[in-house]
This record gives C-alpha cells, structure tokens and sequence, in this order.
C-alpha cells in the first residue's frame, strides 16, 4: 500500500519542516509515503470562502487517480487512539487498497464535491490545530501506527 498526504499551502516553519522530513523518512521503512503540497490560491482576498474551497477543491481532484481512497482530515470526522488507528491503517492494507490519500484542506476545509468523493473522515481531535501544525501530528501519527503494528517500543501503553 502506498499513503499520500495532500496538504494546502507550503510550510513555511523550518522547525515544523524538519519534524516533517524526519517522521517522512521514519515512515519510508514501513510504507512507501509521500507528502505533496498544493500551492496556496493565488489573490484570495477576491474571492469568497466557497470559491477558495471550489479552486481548492479541483486542485485536490486534479492530484487523485481513479484508484486512489480519499480521507479527509475533518473536524467533523470520527477519532480514533492511536492503536484504533493502527487498526484502521490494517484493515486498510488487508483490503487491498493501493493508495491511500489522506487530505488536509485548506482554511475553510471542503466543498461539496471533496465530500462526496472522500470515502471517509477522520478527526485528529476536538481542538482545532494549524494546518501546518496537523502535518506534524497526522505524519507522527501513521508513523506511531506503523510501530505498533511491528511491535516496536515507540509507542507505550
């Protein structure tokens, strides 16, 4: 199985870019990662909040194959432990999946489209972090999963 993360706009913080790098290369022993980062819109103050989340929206769909699973990183999705989610990244690689896509949006989250074509949501917690922040603590997290499903010390209960 291969697990992608599409996230809006680049990280600017090389502090949070280097957490970044380094859990990406962490992930490559255990999947084959790759986090692709969708340029911010371009003169968005002349645009409404549904219109940046349409050009967000086929800028999203324009990185996906017909393959591909799409999960949002929504608010609104379900939460998971850290071993559930473990469990979760399982079920998906004994169902077969070839590519997992795993999507961060961009201030405003999704539009309709997006949500019609995820196949699931899940939420990272109730508090609302950066979106620079979440890459941290998503890629963190599928690393921690990964662990757990080896059997390896990371991750203590």
């Amino acid at each position: 199985m291969n697990i992608k993360l599409l996230a809006i706009g680049k990280t600017d913080n090389k502090a949070l870019q280097s957490l970044l790098d380094d859990y990406a290369k962490r992930l490559s022993f255990y999947v084959k990662f790759d986090l692709e980062i969708i340029p911010d819109i371009k003169n968005v103050k002349n645009l409404s909040e549904s219109q940046q989340k349409e050009k967000e929206g086929e800028l999203i769909l324009s990185k996906l194959t017909p393959t591909d699973q799409l999960i949002l990183l929504d608010e609104n999705g379900i939460t998971f432990s850290s071993v559930g989610f473990s469990d979760y990244l399982q079920k998906k690689m004994n169902s077969g999946v070839k590519t997992l896509v795993f999507v961060i949006g961009g201030p405003y989250g999704f539009n309709a489209e997006i949500y019609q074509k995820a196949q699931g949501k899940i939420s990272l917690s109730l508090m609302t972090f950066s979106h620079q922040m979440v890459r941290v603590f998503f890629i963190e997290q599928l690393y921690r999963g990964f662990t757990i499903l080896s059997n390896e010390p990371y991750h203590h209960q």
